[in-house]
């Protein structure tokens, strides 16, 4: 309950929020640029971007990128900017500074349309380009680049353009991204360690993670209480997951509209995280076991001998099925062969090879990866930077498995809530 002191003429009240206080709004608009495989392998883009556009009078958004994995291309940004232009006019009605749809359409771009092979980049794309005209831009505002997906994008545009690391910060959704883009990742974690990044492989759960929310925000009563019957985007959010809140990298965006974006140890609706010095990397010559254990979310790496062969550096010449998903391997040259992996959760995992190469063909082993992130040090970790930052690893800030989660989680009911009342901008 709270404490009310009765001052003449003015009443103060001191709200006690067991673990959790109201945030300032940001007053400043961040500069962003969003890089998202918005239908790629999971759905949930779609519902972010539909949060984007209903917060884009927040923030000046200078690119959307289409970046791995799977099948997502630019079109599938546009589609959702098709409806976003359907609702406009009463998003404009409330604020000036919604971006026309016709802008939006204009600063979307192809990026990279598949994985980064072993070096951790391949060659610049349209997306990769934008990022370094933006980047570049004069500015007093450093531009905000949120990773929703493959870093692909981003490491062909620090690998081309390295001046531009100074200009910009980083917030990205890693943990099955970082499964997926452990190439690049590995690239940017070891020539670009003075980045500004915030490497969010868990923390982001306690965005859709409901199990501690009032039950007027759990799985489809959202949906069904503030989103149903508004607008073209309210209609077609009902099509990704039946309407259930998922949105795993909307925290990103969060994270700039409520706290102090420059303090990631602080407290914002994207999180709260901790300043790493290395990344938990692993180097096998030859195979792994089971018991070879390593934090979830670590560089794995495997390194195999076999014949020199006439091929060029990062030819795919075997395959590692690991749980059921194939990784491809690459020859590194000298008889040297490579593959890297991350695991996105603790988990006791086994692999197999299989290559047209009978030295390569046939390889089987295990490894065990545990909480938390990054773990006890290992000589072979990549050191990193003075502004590297990732989730808490204390077990009180956890969500069953999932750390840091709670740092999110906190302010479910908050930020849900204040985007309720944007959706009744679009009620009829």
């Amino acid at each position: 309950m709270p404490f009310v002191f009765r001052i003449p003429g003015l009443v103060l009240s001191l709200f006690c929020l067991y673990f959790v206080s109201p945030l300032p709004a940001q007053e400043v608009k961040h500069r962003v640029l969003v890089s998202t495989d918005v239908g790629g392998t999971d759905p949930d883009d779609f519902q972010s971007l539909i949060h984007l556009f209903m917060y884009a009078d927040r923030v000046s958004i200078e690119g959307l990128v289409s970046s791995p994995f799977g099948g997502g291309r630019k079109s599938a940004i546009l589609e959702i900017i098709d409806l976003y232009e359907e609702d406009f006019p009463r998003l404009a009605s409330r604020s000036e500074h919604f971006p026309s749809p016709g802008y939006l359409r204009d600063v979307s771009k192809q990026g990279a349309l598949s994985s980064a092979p072993y070096a951790g980049h391949a060659r610049s794309t349209e997306g990769s380009d934008w990022i370094i005209r933006c980047a570049r831009r004069e500015s007093e505002r450093p531009l905000w680049v949120l990773v929703w997906g493959g870093l692909e994008d981003l490491a062909q545009a620090l690998h081309d353009a390295p001046d531009i690391k100074d200009k910009i910060r980083i917030y990205w959704i890693g943990g099955p991204n970082k499964k997926w883009s452990v190439n690049s990742y590995a690239y940017i974690a070891q020539n670009h360690s003075d980045l500004w990044m915030i490497e969010a492989n868990a923390t982001y759960r306690g965005w859709f993670m409901d199990s501690e929310s009032p039950d007027h925000l759990k799985g489809e009563a959202y949906y069904a209480g503030y989103i149903q019957g508004k607008g073209a985007m309210g209609e077609a959010f009902k099509d990704y997951y039946g309407g259930r809140i998922k949105m795993g990298d909307t925290p990103s965006l969060a994270y700039l509209l409520h706290g102090n974006p420059e303090e990631p140890e602080g407290e914002s609706w994207g999180g709260s995280f901790v300043r790493i010095t290395r990344s938990a990397r692993h180097i096998f010559d030859g195979a792994s076991q089971q018991m070879d254990t390593l934090p979830a979310y670590a560089t794995l790496e495997w390194q195999f001998e076999g014949t020199r062969r006439a091929a060029p550096a990062d030819s795919i010449c075997f395959r590692m099925k690991i749980e059921d998903q194939v990784w491809p391997g690459y020859y590194l040259g000298q008889g040297r062969y490579g593959i890297r992996y991350s695991p996105k959760r603790a988990e006791t995992g086994s692999y197999e090879t299989e290559s047209g190469f009978p030295e390569l063909h046939g390889l089987r082993g295990g490894y065990t990866s545990t909480n938390p992130w990054p773990g006890k040090a290992s000589a072979t970790d990549i050191p990193l930077g003075a502004h590297w930052y990732s989730d808490r690893p204390d077990p009180a800030l956890f969500i069953e498995d999932q750390q840091g989660a709670q740092t999110i989680a906190k302010f479910r009911e908050e930020f849900l809530l204040d985007w309720a009342k944007r959706w009744e901008w679009l009620a009829e």
